[in-house]
């Protein structure tokens, strides 16, 4: 009965915050906090208000209390709305340069979303890592090749804005064989504050170092530093073949306190240089909720620092837990200036999966520095658009300044990046909102590109050894025009998957360029191609959730 009570208390508060909320406009790039009125979603308000049942409670592990508190994921996290990248005039600026992204945690995010019964805040979806969730069969490098990823091109007509085609761009990095995994010195940065009490925050912050110490070599170390109110060291580097001192030390994790992030970063960074192994993995990953809400850093200064410690060779990774309290866009500047990879884990079997399948690619770094730029022909492309990667461009100059800081690719990791073209003769669409097309007027560039070919794919990386100051090694790939399949379903299985994600991420996101419309399209190339890997199964099924509550009225 008590329940009974509390549950509808609990609709009576949302329904009496729903009303009061209000209206108002926000543009791309700026900040939103989903805790205020600053910003409203009409048709994202579809809250299950059984909210005292998720799947983080059901994931408690034993001896943690599950969290009492009604979950409304969203409520108190911090988005930047990536914006829409324009169409550009292929005549007036023939490049397209940007940086690698395997982020995944836009995904992450509305994967915890949707099995709560929300869709996520439009400002937290970013396409690209989207796209970039999924494993693709792209070709890999050959063991001899010197280059430690393949490059695949595709090209077909666009069913899901007709009258353009779809190009897609793909990397697939190269698989390290167990027995030739560089030895690793791993530093747990721990959030301990009184926010981490929930359980679906510290209990899965746990289960990622316990399940680490099964993927990770008996003579790698693993270094244990807790921020909340103070700093500690609990556990200096220790070999993982000592597992019981280790699992002890993390079984005396508690919450309480506040959050002194950036002190924590230091000492988190120093632990990684007292265990630093020349030649191998040093890493500090850091786990934590959220916000660092004590001390005089802000996110520029955060970043300044993690771009100041990765010179040491130490790279950083952020792993975000639960929901409430969440500055998603500080996570993920912090990250790419630690040359690392931002995720969320939301239950535990996410926490489970992420240390089986994408710990050791995310710190096992096989290039650095990646950066892509899509030479058009602007005798054959009229215009194009870059789908996705828009917080990631970069101008098209900084594509030879190997001083620039760009994206990692990890072992084993695919890269997609897609690209919408009108071809020459054709008009671009014509699509109520969206961002004006970019003509600077002709432009003077000696273009590469040769006239046969719809463009020409450059990416230029550094191998893992090379300084700031050491150059780029560049590899190039064409696609010849007559390579462009006339229908997605003459495609191949990767590019009908990229762009069919794509497609419902652009609905997501609130892109003028998304349309419902589409759904039938995207369900039908969802269902093909979803097969038995078990990561497109379940998005098959957040989906089929994800359209139902697109389609509720508003």
């Amino acid at each position: 009965m008590i329940r009974t009570i509390q549950h509808w208390m609990w609709i009576a508060v949302v329904t009496t915050l729903f009303v009061a909320c209000g209206t108002s406009e926000f543009n791309p790039g700026q900040s939103v906090d989903a805790s205020s009125n600053h910003y409203e979603e009409p048709h994202h308000q579809a809250p299950v208000y059984d909210a005292y049942t998720s799947s983080a409670d059901a994931a408690s592990l034993p001896g943690e209390e599950p969290s009492e508190e009604p979950v409304k994921p969203n409520t108190g996290d911090k988005f930047e709305a990536p914006g829409t990248n324009p169409y550009v005039i292929t005549a007036s600026d023939p490049q397209s340069t940007f940086a690698v992204d395997v982020d995944t945690a836009s995904y992450d995010i509305f994967r915890r979303d949707i099995q709560h019964g929300y869709l996520p805040v439009e400002a937290s979806v970013r396409l690209e890592e989207f796209v970039n969730y999924f494993p693709y069969d792209y070709t890999q490098p050959s063991h001899d090749s010197p280059t430690p990823f393949a490059i695949t091109v595709d090209a077909a007509a666009n069913p899901y804005t007709p009258g353009t085609t779809l190009l897609s761009v793909g990397i697939k990095g190269r698989q390290i064989p167990p027995s030739m995994k560089k030895p690793a010195n791993l530093v747990y940065l721990i959030d301990v504050s009184g926010s981490m009490s929930s359980s679906n925050k510290l209990p899965l912050v746990k289960k990622v170092l316990t399940e680490s110490l099964e993927v990770l070599d008996p003579t790698d170390t693993i270094a244990l530093v807790t921020y909340a109110g103070n700093t500690a060291v609990r556990l200096e580097p220790t070999p993982v073949s000592e597992k019981k001192t280790i699992s002890g030390v993390i079984d005396t994790l508690t919450s309480g306190g506040g959050t002194a992030g950036s002190s924590g970063i230091n000492l988190a960074y120093q632990q990684a240089e007292a265990g630093f192994i020349d030649g191998g993995i040093n890493h500090v990953v850091l786990c934590t909720d959220g916000d660092f809400n004590i001390g005089p850093m802000n996110d520029q200064a955060l970043v300044d620092l993690i771009t100041e410690k990765r010179k040491t060779g130490v790279t950083l990774t952020v792993l975000g837990f639960g929901s409430g309290n969440l500055n998603d866009s500080m996570m993920e500047k912090i990250t790419n200036a630690g040359n690392g990879v931002y995720s969320l884990i939301s239950d535990l079997d996410q926490a489970i999966d992420y240390v089986n399948k994408r710990l050791l690619s995310t710190i096992l770094l096989i290039a650095k520095d990646v950066k892509f730029q899509i030479e058009f022909n602007p005798e054959l492309v009229y215009g194009y658009r870059l789908i996705g990667y828009e917080n990631r461009a970069l101008e098209d100059h900084q594509f030879l300044d190997d001083t620039v800081d760009a994206g990692e690719v990890g072992a084993g990791h695919t890269v997609t990046a897609l690209y919408e073209l009108v071809m020459a003769g054709d008009e671009l669409p014509s699509v109520e909102g969206a961002p004006e097309a970019l003509d600077s007027g002709i432009s003077d560039l000696v273009l590469e590109v040769k006239s046969n070919e719809l463009c020409l794919v450059k990416i230029r990386y550094k191998h893992m050894e090379a300084t700031e100051l050491d150059p780029a090694t560049q590899v190039n790939r064409p696609l010849d025009s007559s390579m462009i399949h006339e229908t997605l379903e003459q495609a191949s299985p990767n590019l009908q998957w990229a762009s069919a994600i794509a497609a419902f991420a652009e609905i997501l996101k609130g892109s003028p360029y998304g349309s419902l419309d589409n759904q039938t399209q995207i369900e039908a190339m969802i269902g093909q191609n979803s097969g038995t890997d078990a990561d497109r199964l379940e998005f098959q099924s957040l989906m089929g959730t994800a359209f139902g509550l697109l389609n509720q009225p508003e």
